[in-house]
């Protein structure tokens, strides 16, 4: 190519090279002069990680101070996915290393945590929390090779006592995303653990605290250079139960061994729930349910073998393997037995067709109207005490003819069965307290749904006659006998319908018993037996006295209030509190229980054996022992209610709780371990010497 035509092809492409030379120099001024704080912003976010700092839960203590559930430090193994450079490569690496000790981490279960906080893969992704320091070591030994995992230290719940008061307490668990959405009113994250059940959940927002964080300088490989700027973490405020440790250790314990004895003769006993209150102000002084929960299994990933002790497998109710998840206590209601008898007394006495001494009913085996349902025994005559004492079906059973099926349902709503008491802890039910109104809407339902099949099997079998039927003096026939049994089945529908929905006198006669379809709360009952004994006011159950800050000021005291008084006479409540002494006294059937009792500690109570409608047969080797009691008499202070299933006589299964648990409140015996007892003795002697 010739100079002439090189120069002007050289001149083009200088003044390109100088555009784009202009051009590169305007945009770098730009950036400089206008977008100066911004790309500084971005430079240090790239350089500056933020650590968040979780706070610790509020503790949680007995009423004495005692700690139940607190905190300690731990390490968590979490992924930094940002940091991650090849996914699937540091999974596979990391699982190979956890394998041998964590069997339940796979690839996939660590793929789908990440797949599942997707749209929050900014936050860390949780594998593993309190791992052990061993562990620690590996992981930082292969630092180099595993980039995005991270080990950090945080505080971790942890409940000395184990399985104590578990179901009250509740546990804690990894927060779903539809919590996270629920909870506008504070930052969780999804590595947040958050309250399920018991005081941790009903008190979440008491327990949780205040996240802290830190800003913390990185270099390129994500190292950590040095700390900027640090928000410290805000503990969560505490909270005092009005549980007494004791007095809930020897009812766990006490029931352990009574399931224990049962099981030789009973071994579908492996069931019980029982309550203690003050009758004066509601508080719970103990509640137990059993099998026990143990809140440490649910702060990380629950095992299989764990995961079946609480939800077993099968679509069956297993009596040998019941699960145990469920507060028993205030999650399951139960048909009372004869500890709903001072019901069906207390309607008769207020009706005003029974006189508490001087009526007698004769007890001969069994009640004379239909369906003559049996009494345990042969009574001979009684009258209300007698009758109580000896826990008469024949004599309760015509209190209840006398009384009516509406005094019954009244008195029994006076005091609260059938209807949640309103304790403060969650998923409490409401039992059942059957009405006439409540049979005909159940029963309308289920008999209309068994006769709509019917009538359709009825069509369906005649269509097809009728389809391979050509002759039509066979198919005149075929129409004739479909009429005929149409109106058979109509006519057999309207006879069980007006039966089934309306409320029959065997009904009454049930229920006056505590059978038939009375299903109530072991909270329902001891505060039933609580109102007895104060004279008639249901109190609010409540199982929190008070939150205080972590510097231990009070925010916020809770006190006893009054749910309801019962519309009843002061002169029907002390004729059945006699009568419920009576039980205990010789001749009782409660008596065997107290009679070591100091005098001036009298001990009122109803015994119950109840029909278990899960027992797959009938017999009384399935019922469940049901116990109501209050304490002392002249001056009640405590009541108590407790079921067990398969249990049978509620005096020898249920009531062998009551009395340990009462011997315990009133200094009779104590049924502590002998560690604990020493420890008293050690804790005396040491104040003795500082004095």
């Amino acid at each position: 190519m010739k100079p002439d035509e090189v120069r002007p092809r050289l001149k083009w492409y200088s003044y390109m090279l100088i555009a784009l030379l202009s051009i590169l120099l305007v945009r770098l001024a730009v950036v400089q002069l206008l977008f100066n704080a911004e790309y500084q912003a971005k430079a240090k976010e790239n350089r500056v990680r933020l650590v968040p700092i979780k706070a610790p839960r509020g503790e949680i203590y007995d009423r004495t101070g005692r700690v139940l559930a607190a905190n300690e430090l731990v390490y968590t193994l979490s992924l930094n996915y940002t940091a991650m450079s090849d996914q699937s490569e540091v999974v596979a690496h990391l699982v190979s290393l956890l394998q041998p000790t964590y069997p339940e981490i796979t690839e996939q279960l660590i793929n789908e945590k990440i797949s599942q906080q997707e749209y929050r893969l900014f936050e860390p992704v949780v594998l593993l929390r309190d791992i052990p320091w061993e562990l620690v070591i590996q992981l930082e030994e292969r630092r180099q090779e595993l980039p995005g995992v991270l080990v950090d230290v945080e505080p971790l719940r942890n409940y000395p006592e184990g399985a104590l008061a578990g179901h009250v307490l509740g546990y804690i668990h990894s927060i779903s995303p539809e919590e996270i959405d629920q909870e506008q009113d504070y930052k969780y994250s999804l590595s947040s653990l958050i309250g399920k059940s018991g005081v941790e959940k009903q008190y979440e927002k008491e327990l949780r605290g205040q996240d802290g964080a830190r800003n913390v300088e990185v270099d390129s490989r994500g190292r950590p250079v040095r700390e900027l700027v640090t928000l410290e973490p805000q503990q969560g405020n505490n909270i005092y139960l009005t549980l007494d440790k004791d007095l809930q250790q020897v009812m766990e314990k006490s029931m352990e061994n009574m399931l224990a004895t049962l099981q030789k003769n009973h071994p579908r006993a492996r069931v019980a729930s029982a309550v203690l209150l003050n009758v004066k102000t509601g508080q719970v002084l103990a509640m137990c349910s059993l099998p026990a929960m143990y809140p440490d299994d649910w702060k990380g990933n629950i095992s299989t073998a764990r995961a079946a002790y609480y939800f077993p497998q099968g679509a069956e109710y297993d009596p040998m393997n019941p699960g145990a998840f469920l507060n028993r206590a205030i999650q399951v209601s139960y048909p009372p037995g004869s500890t709903f008898k001072p019901i069906t007394g207390m309607a008769a006495l207020e009706s005003g067709v029974v006189d508490a001494g001087n009526d007698y009913v004769k007890c001969s085996g069994a009640y004379w109207v239909a369906p003559y349902i049996r009494c345990w025994g042969v009574h001979g005559h009684v009258n209300y005490y007698s009758g109580m004492a000896g826990s008469c079906n024949v004599y309760f059973q015509e209190m209840g003819r006398r009384a009516g099926q509406e005094g019954i349902v009244r008195m029994a709503a006076e005091f609260g069965l059938g209807s949640k008491t309103g304790i403060d802890l969650p998923y409490e039910v409401a039992g059942l307290l059957p009405t006439p109104e409540w049979k005909k809407e159940l029963n309308d339902l289920l008999i209309n749904r068994k006769y709509d099949s019917l009538r359709k099997q009825l069509e369906d079998k005649y269509q097809q006659l009728m389809n391979a039927e050509s002759d039509p003096a066979a198919l005149k026939k075929l129409e004739a006998q479909k009429k005929n049994e149409s109106a058979q089945l109509e006519a057999q529908y309207r006879i069980d319908y007006n039966w089934d929905t309306n409320w029959q006198a065997f009904d009454t006669f049930n229920m006056s018993i505590g059978e038939g379809n009375n299903d109530y709360t072991v909270l329902q009952l001891a505060n039933f037996a609580a109102a007895v004994a104060n004279g008639g006011l249901r109190m609010q159950p409540y199982v929190v006295d008070r939150i205080s800050s972590p510097d231990g000021r009070v925010i916020q005291q809770f006190s006893p209030r009054v749910a309801h008084e019962a519309a009843v006479s002061s002169q029907t409540l002390a004729q059945t509190k006699q009568a419920m002494l009576a039980v205990t006294e010789p001749g009782g059937t409660g008596y065997f229980l107290f009679n070591n009792f100091p005098p001036h500690i009298k001990v009122a109570a109803k015994t119950g054996t109840a029909q278990n409608r899960r027992s797959p047969d009938g017999s009384s080797a399935n019922y469940n022992g049901v116990f109501l009691a209050f304490a002392p008499f002249d001056n009640p202070e405590i009541a108590f209610a407790g079921v067990v299933e398969y249990g049978y006589h509620g005096s020898e299964s249920a009531g062998i709780v009551a009395r340990d648990v009462f011997e315990q409140y009133f200094g009779i015996k104590d049924h502590r371990s002998d560690d604990v007892i020493m420890e008293q003795v050690r804790e005396n002697l040491s104040n003795i010497a500082a004095d």
